[in-house]
């Protein structure tokens, strides 16, 4: 499966630096969700998984003294409003629901102070949607809890893709695609003015002689009134130590990465080879030059994948073989309707999607079909696409020993120019702790992954940009109100 990689092209103007001969320190996030199951559906009653407890808070501030004292840069948690209700549908929770696939699932946001209040680095990134989210509201929850936390909370900022959310959010159905992406982008315009633009940045004086907590020519109503919102604000919330979160976002279509290569700091993408993910990476980096402005440098593209590791390639192959059998074909199929809202109930269980008249579905086995390693003599029936689906969902797996492991991570930094990796968790204890145990100290040998925290209790965007602000040619940097100015006629 992997080739390895000795060094990295030092010639990459995307390196550590131009010229530069250091080698790329990878950024990796534990990717989870508050929920039984999120990406390797029945795996919740494996012996050594206790996503069960995924309602107490000890599971959760367990997990992050782990992640923290090991030196990951994020917790990243994902986030669904809605059921996966399409396979053997319409609207039927019947298969998701004994897997645990992402369903029942908790607010990921409240576990956050409690968790920052026993980690010292570790960064919280949290999914929520600008969808069904109003953005006043939203401001005053991501600046509430980056105040507890510290500084340390990003935004995964999501538009939201399950029918099911819209159905039970007060729609019919969901707004359309590129529509819902034309929202969001005036939806940020709002949050940057109420989160940069509306207290200045000496409002606060905390002043016991005058009485002054803040200073009321300091603080401002936004006045924003655009096509989807009104908003005069002001902000609820005096300033954090980011004022705006860090940025995450994943979006694959042509509205998404046009969206991200304007707001985000870090995109999650995925893919399941890294020739094809590179043609992503590009993309995003040319969108975010032209038309955007923006240092392409500035944007740390993060790669989805799960590993299956153990001290040899056999013991890791029989590893996947032990946990496969706990997984629940129709939880995979349940989530795999909820992702492409297709119902491949309606087919036989015979049948080759490769060769099927319906091109959306065609078009996504065939995708697989030709990067998957080891699928070529399969075929491409509802069989298969649940097994290929129950560990770690549409991500790419990377099963063996530390060094195979690390070479083909190593190559996937190579090939696709990826900044980092979203490892997610197939049984939780089990994945991180093996990922601790085995990859991260061949990561550190190659001098790929940092063995030290360099500075304490920074916050998120400085862990990941260097800065505590939004960088100069972020979009939202120009909303800034700075010590000493004048309040401006407008924000805009």
């Amino acid at each position: 499966m992997a080739t390895t990689i000795a060094a990295q092209d030092q010639s990459h103007p995307l390196r550590n630096g131009e010229g530069s001969k250091e080698k790329k320190k990878l950024i990796l996030n534990a990717f989870v969700i508050t929920s039984p199951a999120h990406l390797s559906p029945g795996l919740w009653t494996h012996p050594r998984n206790q996503t069960t407890d995924y309602k107490k808070l000890k599971f959760w501030t367990d997990l992050a003294q782990l992640l923290d004292k090991a030196g990951f840069h994020a917790l990243f948690v994902a986030d669904v409003l809605g059921g996966y209700d399409v396979y053997k549908g319409p609207a039927n929770m019947g298969p998701a629901i004994p897997s645990g696939a992402q369903f029942p699932i908790n607010d990921p946001l409240y576990a956050v102070p409690a968790m920052a209040a026993v980690t010292k680095n570790l960064v919280f990134g949290i999914t929520a949607s600008t969808t069904y989210d109003l953005p006043y509201a939203l401001a005053r929850r991501f600046s509430t809890v980056d105040h507890l936390a510290d500084g340390r909370v990003a935004w995964n900022i999501v538009t939201s893709y399950l029918e099911s959310a819209a159905r039970n959010l007060g729609l019919d159905t969901q707004v359309e695609h590129d529509e819902r992406y034309r929202i969001a982008d005036e939806y940020m315009d709002v949050v940057y003015k109420l989160w940069e633009g509306s207290w200045r940045d000496d409002a606060v004086v905390q002043d016991i002689k005058t009485g002054q907590y803040a200073i009321p020519d300091r603080v401002r109503q936004i006045h924003h009134k655009g096509k989807y919102f009104n908003v005069p604000g002001p902000h609820l919330c005096e300033p954090s130590r980011q004022r705006t979160p860090l940025l995450f976002q994943a979006g694959t279509s042509k509205s998404g990465k046009e969206f991200g290569a304007k707001h985000a700091e870090a995109i999650f993408i995925g893919g399941q080879l890294p020739e094809k993910v590179r043609t992503s990476v590009d993309a995003i980096r040319s969108l975010a030059k032209e038309p955007f402005g923006r240092d392409p440098r500035h944007i740390k593209l993060i790669c989805g994948i799960s590993i299956i590791v153990a001290e040899t390639d056999e013991a890791a192959q029989a590893k996947r073989q032990e946990l496969l059998s706990y997984g629940d074909k129709e939880g995979a199929l349940a989530l795999f309707g909820g992702w492409t809202g297709i119902d491949l109930s309606t087919y036989s269980d015979d049948e080759d999607f490769r060769f099927t008249k319906l091109p959306a579905i065609q078009s996504i086995v065939n995708g697989w079909a030709s990067t998957v390693p080891g699928t070529d003599n399969l075929k491409w029936n509802k069989k298969t696409i649940a097994d290929f689906l129950i560990l770690g969902g549409m991500q790419a797996n990377v099963v063996g020993s530390p060094t195979t492991v690390v070479d083909e991570l190593e190559r996937w930094v190579e090939v696709a120019d990826v900044d980092g990796f979203n490892l997610s968790h197939i049984t939780n204890p089990g994945s991180f702790e093996d990922i601790i145990d085995f990859v991260l100290p061949e990561l550190q040998r190659r001098g790929i992954f940092r063995s030290e925290i360099e500075q304490e209790g920074v916050t998120a965007r400085e862990a990941y940009l260097g800065s505590p602000w939004l960088l100069e040619d972020h979009p939202g940097s120009r909303f800034r109100w700075h010590a000493g100015e004048e309040a401006p006629s407008s924000t805009t």
